[in-house]
This record gives structure tokens, sequence and C-alpha cells, in this order.
């Protein structure tokens, strides 16, 4: 089964970083992405927006979020779906849906910088996260270790 959203758009407010019980960071975005056409009646042009919530936990990511990420960034983040639930004060059960970029997966790319291309996805977390070129990139290839 594949559980997988990959989605282009526009940063909508500048992220908010928030610490886990556990002491890590995690960072929270509202990502816009938008469909434009051309009415066949009218010939006006129309277009439509849908906010995506995106929760992100990969402290490689966390961490180039804080640096490079702000409102109207367009990036391209890739993560899976998930819904949760909850009770609100007044008891009335609510849901919401996000795009999870884990701690082992899930991808951000920074489309809209001009002077550099970041990039970075669960394999960082594993690595230094130093910069080479403004380009973060793993330590070592962990296709080594695979015994087939």
């Amino acid at each position: 089964m594949l559980n997988r959203a990959q989605l282009i758009g526009n940063v909508g407010q500048s992220p908010e970083i928030k610490i886990t019980p556990a002491g890590k960071e995690l960072a929270l975005l509202s990502v816009a992405t938008s469909e434009s056409w051309k009415d066949k009646v009218t010939g006006e042009r129309k277009e439509t927006t849908d906010w995506h919530r995106l929760v992100v936990y990969n402290q490689a990511l966390v961490k180039i979020i804080k640096e490079y990420v702000h409102k109207g960034t367009k990036i391209y983040a890739e993560g899976k779906i998930k819904t949760r639930s909850w009770t609100d004060k007044q008891g009335v059960k609510k849901y919401t849906t996000e795009i999870v970029l884990g701690e082992f997966d899930g991808k951000i790319e920074i489309l809209d910088n001009k002077s550099q291309t970041v990039t970075a996805s669960w394999h960082e977390a594993e690595a230094n996260q130093s910069a080479n070129n403004d380009k973060i990139t793993p330590e070592h290839d962990h296709d080594d270790d695979i015994p087939f």
C-alpha cells in the first residue's frame, strides 16, 4: 500500500516551530496550491486555492525550514497523509487531515530561492547536516550496507 502526498505550493504564513514533550522541534506550515482554468461558457479566467497543513517532525527538515522558509516561499513537499481527531472544549469531535513529514520520511525542496538550492529528505537526519554549496547532502551512501 502507498500513502504519499506531493505538493508544490506557497507557504501561507511564517512556519510555526513547537517543541514536543520529548524535547524535539517540529514545524507547522500552511501551504496553498492553486489551479486555474478558462471557463468554457464565459471565457473568464477562474482559479481555486486549496490549503494544506504540513507537520514536520524530521529534525533536518525543521532546521532548513527555520532558516529558509517564510511566508510566500514556494516549496515542494512530500509526506504521508494522516487524519487525526480530538474533542474540543464544547465536547464536539473534530477532525483534521495533514501531510506529515515524519522523522524518517518526507522531503522538502525550496523552489523559489534564486541564489541557492536547498533540499533535504530523511537521509539527512542521519548526516551531520553540513552544507556544501548550500545543498544538504548525506554524509555517506547507505547502499553499501545492503547485503544483496
